[in-house]
């Protein structure tokens, strides 16, 4: 089973120019508390390098793009996110890590749940031990 998710969304349209509307528990897959953006990143600086006990993301590029790593403590896959009109579902227990930004690159991230520092697992170890870890998922 493939860790990378997409969520392809319905573009309305017309003469005018596009729109997508993201709605919580419609088209993303859980209700919407808090959304952010990624921008202005550094050449050559790689981000993430965590994963979350309960959080659930989808990110989109809204602008250039980025390689994104998800990682489940067994299997790795890479994905370039490169469309405004396609989000890549993260679910929690994953481990990511963001790369290759192009200069103009804008990511906008829909979260599942409010900013909670105790959420995030930073260090990929420990993160592998909580995966073996009957009790989780």
């Amino acid at each position: 089973m493939s860790l990378v998710k997409f969520i392809d969304f319905k573009v309305m349209g017309d003469h005018r120019g596009n729109l997508i509307s993201l709605e919580g528990n419609k088209n993303i897959p859980f209700d919407i508390k808090r959304v952010y953006y990624i921008f202005d990143n550094i050449a050559d600086v790689e981000r993430g390098f965590h994963a979350h006990h309960n959080l659930k993301q989808v990110v989109i590029c809204m602008h250039g793009e980025c390689t994104f790593v998800l990682d489940n403590g067994i299997t790795r896959e890479e994905v370039v996110l490169n469309s405004k009109t396609q989000g890549l579902y993260i679910e929690d227990f994953i481990w990511r890590e963001m790369k290759a930004f192009s200069p103009e690159a804008v990511l906008m991230v829909l979260a599942s749940e409010h900013y909670d520092e105790n959420d995030y697992i930073r260090n990929y170890e420990e993160f592998k031990r909580l995966k073996n870890d009957s009790s989780i998922k």
